[in-house]
């Protein structure tokens, strides 16, 4: 069976562009939609952005203003380290007299006794390159006396290398007291080492040597 259209050319040619028409407008409508449904995803996006800026500026707000509260404890503590530091400058080269008495009574013979001493500490320049068994002199110890024997001077002499701190003893003088037979005046020195210091001696040194 045949179809027969019985609706006019212009008829036909109308609702032909009505559907067009609607067609567009739907394809449009459906663009616009998309349009602002991504802006509207874009905005709530860029709120959060802008939420999470501000929480971040509030925390770290309150992070300086505890830092800035820390501050006075901060420069407390390096006042601290500067009074340390002073103190430890004041101890440096530090040397116990008393422990130098206690030694040389223990290492001293029998038959001689110590008419004068002296020390002279000298610290070592920055820099300074050590012996070359590694030992670094802080100063030296001078002792006068006098012995009733010769061989006694060689005793002493022995013992004052037992002694930790000193190094190196030297004898720069012998001579006989007057006429008494046995009888000798002597003057010796000593090298300094570390050792010889206190410990907060030692540590002063650190400090001011750097």
């Amino acid at each position: 069976m045949s179809r027969v259209n019985l609706l006019p050319s212009q008829i036909r040619k109308s609702q032909e562009l009505r559907r067009r028409t609607l067609l567009i407008a739907a394809a449009a409508a459906f663009v616009i939609g998309l349009v602002l449904l991504l802006w509207i995803i874009q905005g709530m996006r860029l709120s959060q952005v802008n939420s999470d800026i501000e929480a971040q500026n509030q925390t770290n707000a309150s992070l300086q203003q505890e830092i800035s509260g820390l501050q006075q404890y901060a420069d407390l503590q390096a006042r601290a380290q500067q009074q340390e530091e002073l103190l430890a400058a004041a101890y440096s080269d530090e040397m116990a007299y008393s422990g130098v008495l206690v030694d040389v009574s223990k290492v001293i013979p029998n038959d001689t006794y110590i008419t004068s001493f002296g020390s002279a500490i000298t610290p070592p320049v920055a820099g300074t390159t050590p012996t070359d068994t590694g030992t670094t002199f802080v100063g030296t110890m001078s002792f006068s006396g006098s012995t009733l024997h010769f061989e006694s001077l060689s005793t002493w002499l022995t013992r004052l290398q037992e002694v930790q701190g000193w190094e190196n003893p030297w004898m720069s003088n012998i001579s006989q007291e007057g006429t008494t037979a046995g009888a000798y005046t002597f003057d010796t020195s000593v090298d300094l080492t570390q050792d010889a210091l206190t410990e907060r001696g030692r540590a002063g040194e650190a400090v001011v040597g750097g």
